[in-house]
């Protein structure tokens, strides 16, 4: 019981702590639409998908866009650690006769709903790029976010355990954040890229649930305005725009978020 009260004590702390900094909220909500409506309306202007021409570059990038927002916000909760060490904060949680793990559960928590928070706003902006939203189709991707969420926040938080230079850690997200985006299917498909860059895209998380996500947009969609043609996600399967089954990404997601937050758990259960 004290241990749900510390991670729900946790979660609250940072949850609040995001709803006051509304220049945060802005930017968190402005950069993936940059994206959506420059970078992806840019591209698509000039780029088809190869044997795939009635699947849209948008249709195709929205899922990266919602996988960027859940990286960039969740792996960033990591600073809070950091700044709770540099104020004394971190120092009095860790010195009170609380499980340290519930600590760490309660910060990926927190990281995870903020994260959530921003997929939601993203996932209401679906029918502006042609797709029906229905509730099957919204849950799910909810359900794929947080499990991405979970994932990501687990691993900044594992990261930032032990550091104490908030210049550290901003320096290693940089160099963290930026590959684990590129090479996760987002912006170009898995089966396109070269062999060397299929194994590092195959051992990162984010592929995973960037094509879960692409999976789950791009079904039910019919390519066709009378709806007698294939549907937009087997003309995406046919196309190799979808690299595995949507029960296999949802299953390497949940592992990979179980173990992330257990690593996460064990980090800052040893951190001084």
């Amino acid at each position: 019981m004290l241990a749900l009260k510390v991670i729900y004590t946790i979660w609250l702390r940072e949850f609040k702590a995001f709803m006051r900094e509304k220049s945060r909220i802005i930017a968190m909500i402005g950069q993936p639409l940059l994206y959506l409506l420059i970078v992806g309306q840019g591209i698509a202007s000039g780029l088809s998908l190869k044997d795939a021409d009635r699947v849209g570059y948008v249709q195709f990038y929205y899922p990266g866009i919602l996988g960027m927002s859940v990286l960039f916000t969740s792996i960033f909760a990591g600073i809070s650690i950091i700044w709770d060490r540099e104020f004394g904060f971190l120092k009095e949680v860790l010195v009170a006769p609380v499980t340290r793990w519930a600590v760490a559960l309660g910060k990926v928590l927190g990281g995870a709903t903020v994260a959530m928070s921003q997929s939601v706003i993203l996932i209401a902006l679906i029918p502006f790029i042609g797709v029906f939203p229905t509730v099957g189709l919204v849950l799910q991707l909810l359900f794929c976010c947080l499990l991405m969420s979970i994932a990501i926040t687990s691993l900044g938080v594992a990261l930032a355990a032990r550091m104490r230079s908030m210049q550290g850690f901003q320096m290693l997200m940089n160099f963290l954040v930026m590959p684990l985006y590129f090479l996760s299917g987002a912006m170009f498909p898995v089966a396109t890229a070269p062999n060397w860059m299929k194994v590092l895209m195959t051992v990162n998380p984010l592929t995973y649930g960037v094509d879960a996500m692409r999976t789950i947009v791009l079904s039910g969609v019919p390519a066709s305005t009378d709806g007698s043609g294939p549907s937009m996600l087997e003309m995406a399967r046919h196309a190799n725009l979808i690299r595995w089954d949507l029960s296999l990404d949802m299953t390497v997601m949940a592992l990979f978020a179980l173990l992330l937050a257990g690593v996460a758990a064990l980090r800052f259960t040893r951190a001084d």
